[in-house]
Order: structure tokens, then C-alpha cells, then sequence
């Protein structure tokens, strides 16, 4: 496998530093509104609704089974931490969609040298329906292999892989939600995406490990989404775009 992990988490920290850069400030607002609101409502189910979450989870328990209590607790409180986590992520990603691909439009622009023009929300608007349609596609491609990891966490001895297996996973993925804005933008289509990115998956998953590990960080992941949206830009523009021309486009 080609790339280079250290390469590819340096472009998560290279759009960070772009975030306070004049002409690029009001497009990351949205998004990190965004961030913010959905991680409130994150702390806020956790707290409410974590025990009752966990007793839901216990019931399915038989009751020859109650020994084993102090196994199923912590492992059903996991399920409940990573369910909580995937789901607001995807809320997050269909909400922030067009406003992401917004912003990688326009960070392109600056790194190639164009002018950066404000056309207002009728673009983000007309972005909308392209930008659902994507997300659905990414959904499509994220749920069976989500759903093949969470059955191998509950085969004994296999999932001793499982945490490996998730953060492998969760990097891929990070990935691959980020890099889309740059790469849809640029009419680069999704299994023509996955094709370039397969071909540098090293560096792939190394942007997106440092991105998973960002989302994790209290505080500072409210700002990881619009930097991996620049950093994913930069990845782009300087490792894919020359080679997305003449690519033939492959079935899902």
C-alpha cells in the first residue's frame, strides 16, 4: 500500500492553521455552529439517557445470564458510547454537507490563486440536493461495513481485533467524509474517489487517524470539522487533482 500516514495527518493540521485566515473565516462559521450545537446535544443524551440506554441493553439479558452483569455492563455501555458517537457524526456530515462543500470551493480557489467571491446562500442552497445525494452514498458504503464490525465485537476471541478494527474503520471513514467535498466538487465521482484514495490509503488513513482522534477531544473537536474540510481541500489539490483527469469510473 502506497502513502504516507505522517503526510496525511500533517493536512489536518495545515487546514487548522488555515481557520483564522481573512476571506476563509465567515465560511467556517456555519459549519462550526454546526459542530457545536449537535456536541451539546451529544453531552446532553449521554447524560440523560445513558443509564436508561444501558437497562434497555441489560434487558435483552437472559436471567440464567445475570452472573455475568459486571461482562455486559461495560461492553453494552461501549455499544451505547460508539452508537451515540457514529450517530451524531452522521447527523453532523448531512446537516453541515453544503456548507462544507461551501467552503472546500472556496479554499480551492485561494490555493489555486482565484479570487475568492461570496455569492451568497443561494449557492450553499443550490448545493443542497447534490450534497444530500453524496451523503446518501457515503451512508450506503458505511453502514454494511459498520454493521460487519459491531457483529465481530460480540464474537468471542475474533473480537479481540474489534478495537483495532473500529479505529482502522473510524480513520477510513474520516477519510472519506472529508475528502469528498474537494473531490465532488470537482465532479470526481464516488467510486472514482474511493479508487484514488485506495491508491494512497496509507496517507488516507493517516489524515483521517488524526482526524477520529481530533472528534474525540473536548473543545477541540468543534473545530476538526472545518479544518479536516480545508485539510481534505489541500490533500486534494496537491496529491489528487492532476490524477482524477482520464480516470475511468468504476461500478459500485
Amino acid at each position: 500500500m502506497k502513502g504516507n500516514p505522517v503526510r496525511g495527518a500533517s493536512y489536518l493540521l495545515r487546514g487548522a492553521a488555515m481557520l483564522p485566515q481573512p476571506g476563509l473565516r465567515r465560511f467556517v462559521l456555519v459549519p462550526l455552529v454546526v459542530n457545536v450545537l449537535l456536541f451539546i446535544g451529544a453531552i446532553w443524551l449521554l447524560v440523560d439517557q445513558f443509564s436508561v440506554l444501558i437497562d434497555y441493553w441489560l434487558g435483552f439479558v437472559p436471567d440464567w445470564l445475570d452472573f455475568l452483569y459486571w461482562l455486559f455492563w461495560p461492553l453494552f455501555a461501549l455499544l451505547v458510547l460508539v452508537g451515540v458517537y457514529y450517530g451524531f457524526s452522521i447527523v453532523a456530515n448531512l446537516i453541515a454537507a453544503p456548507f462544507n462543500g461551501f467552503l472546500s470551493e472556496k479554499v480551492e480557489k485561494r490555493l489555486r490563486g482565484d479570487p475568492i467571491t461570496d455569492e451568497g446562500w443561494m449557492e450553499v442552497l443550490a448545493m443542497i440536493p447534490r450534497s444530500l445525494q453524496r451523503e446518501l452514498q457515503k451512508l450506503a458504503y458505511y453502514l454494511p461495513r459498520f454493521l460487519l464490525i459491531l457483529v465481530i465485537t460480540f464474537i468471542p476471541v475474533v473480537n479481540l481485533m474489534a478495537p483495532l478494527l473500529w479505529f482502522l474503520f473510524g480513520a477510513w471513514m474520516m477519510s472519506i467524509q472529508y475528502c469528498d467535498y474537494p473531490m465532488d466538487n470537482n465532479k470526481v465521482s464516488f467510486p472514482q474517489m474511493r479508487q484514488l484514495m485506495k491508491a494512497k490509503r496509507v496517507t488516507s488513513v493517516g489524515f483521517g487517524a488524526l482526524v477520529q482522534v481530533g472528534m474525540l477531544i473536548p473543545v477541540l473537536n468543534l473545530f476538526v470539522m472545518p479544518a479536516a474540510v480545508i485539510g481534505a481541500t489541500l490533500y486534494w489539490v496537491e496529491e489528487y487533482a492532476g490524477e482524477s483527469r482520464g480516470l475511468k469510473d468504476v461500478r459500485n
